[in-house]
């Protein structure tokens, strides 16, 4: 199994940046893939951007040229870099993997989660 911490989170002004955090510990010694979701109050989890074990990515349109994503395999950590931020980034972000060498962007294909961090863009 693997354990997802998230970090990072917090409130920004509008056009501002944070940058999430990622740590997984475990059963790391698998290759797997990761990701990034988000639920914002009474909407459903929406897809983010994905990151293979190899470091193939695949964004959502709504975050494509804001957000990027990127991982450290050796230190078991991935990173979500999010700028420009809009008042419609605002949600729980959550931190997801799954064992293999693909790249996954359904939240259905993960089987571990992080426990969420907040992120809150003020206009």
């Amino acid at each position: 199994q693997v354990q997802l911490v998230e970090s990072g989170g917090g409130l920004v002004q509008a056009g501002g940046s944070l940058r999430l955090s990622c740590a997984a510990s475990g059963r790391t010694s698998s290759t797997y893939g990761m990701g990034w979701f988000r639920q914002a109050p009474g909407k459903e989890r929406e897809f983010v951007v994905a990151i293979s074990w190899g470091g193939s990515t695949r964004y959502a349109d709504s975050v494509k040229g804001r957000f990027t994503i990127s991982r450290d395999n050796y230190k078991n950590t991935v990173d979500l870099q999010m700028n420009s931020l809009k008042p419609e980034d605002t949600a729980v972000y959550y931190c997801a993997a799954k064992y293999g060498i693909a790249l996954y962007s359904s939240g259905l294909d993960y089987a571990y989660w992080g426990q969420g961090t907040q992120v809150t863009v003020s206009s």
